[in-house]
């Protein structure tokens, strides 16, 4: 018998509660999946705030301290946040941040929305060549780190970048180990996950990324597999911005991450008339998470340009919607 039939017949409740806890993201939808529905899709979404990076930077029709209200009219019960959408006061950026946080948290409470993690850029190269220019990374870094912990995320997200340091692999990995490693150690004291996300440059070679993963090997440091991220050189040696010349594959590169995942990126840029992504195969990239087991979040992170974000929202999650119901 169907799951969502048995509740039904049933009316208990409180055993459907009690199931929640070891179903997958493919047997929920959100915390309302137990509503009588027997023909709704099941998975658990979350929105990445990048996705309205143009309505937060751009056009500034978009506060980012209401993005969790924005979430919520957007049919999301879940936020992950992304640090350079806000003001930090960089003269006195730990009473900043936390100052951000407590009105981000009353926020995120008001409406009804779980705080998952926050994607962290601009707070120097973790894998630098200077061991100096690491440990101030490491340093902003854990400011973001306490700034999760107060948030109630599960996790951080980083990049895994160091300037002269990925001219060679052998160094790269090494100030790469050194740097995310003793952020992670940092981390782990507020139970907080340290996440790499493929996201130019050495970190999307999926396969020398898992190396470091692999060395480091602390529970709580993974990775944020990102559907489409994986341009490892792009034209001038540029890090944005320009084609990209040499790319891993994407499937690969996320089976690879897979199992050290604890966040997963759903990235998109544009869709076809009958509504699938026009560069990367949702289907296929579905049956990988599923089939790792995956119990997390899904992020919806749209950046193409064609449609609206707020369209392009919509069309993520319809396509994501629509390929585990395939599945």
């Amino acid at each position: 018998m169907h799951r969502r039939s048995f509740l039904k017949n049933t009316g208990k409740l409180g055993m459907a509660l009690s199931l929640a806890q070891y179903l997958s993201p493919f047997d929920l939808l959100h915390d309302d999946a137990m509503a009588d529905d027997s023909n709704a899709p099941s998975i658990r979404l979350s929105l990445a705030q990048w996705s309205l990076h143009k309505a937060i930077l751009e056009t500034k029709t978009l506060d980012p301290l209401d993005f969790a209200k924005k979430a919520k009219q957007l049919g999301f019960d879940a936020v992950e946040y992304v640090n350079q959408l806000y003001s930090i006061d960089q003269a006195n950026a730990t009473a900043s941040i936390h100052n951000l946080v407590r009105e981000l948290k009353k926020r995120s409470t008001d409406n009804g929305v779980q705080n998952v993690l926050i994607m962290i850029d601009g707070e120097g190269e973790l894998a630098a060549l200077s061991k100096a220019s690491r440990n101030e990374a490491i340093g902003k870094h854990s400011r973001w780190v306490d700034a999760a912990a107060e948030l109630g995320c599960k996790s951080i997200r980083v990049n895994l970048f160091g300037e002269g340091a990925e001219k060679d692999f052998d160094v790269w990995k090494k100030t790469s180990i050194d740097g995310l490693g003793t952020l992670a150690q940092y981390a782990a004291k507020s139970n907080i996950n340290v996440l790499v996300e493929n996201h130019g440059g050495l970190s999307s070679d999926a396969g020398k990324l898992m190396q470091v993963i692999k060395a480091i090997n602390l529970k709580n440091c993974g990775t944020l597999p990102d559907f489409g991220n994986f341009c490892m050189k792009r034209e001038g040696g540029e890090r944005w911005g320009t084609p990209c010349i040499d790319e891993y594959d994407k499937y690969k590169g996320v089976l690879e991450m897979m199992p050290f995942a604890h966040g997963v990126s759903a990235k998109s840029f544009d869709f076809d008339a009958n509504g699938n992504e026009t560069t990367i195969d949702y289907f296929k990239m579905l049956k990988v998470v599923k089939e790792a087991g995956y119990k997390g979040r899904i992020g919806v992170e749209y950046e193409g340009s064609r449609l609206s974000e707020e369209d392009g929202i919509k069309a993520t999650k319809a396509l994501l919607l629509k390929a585990v119901a395939k599945l």
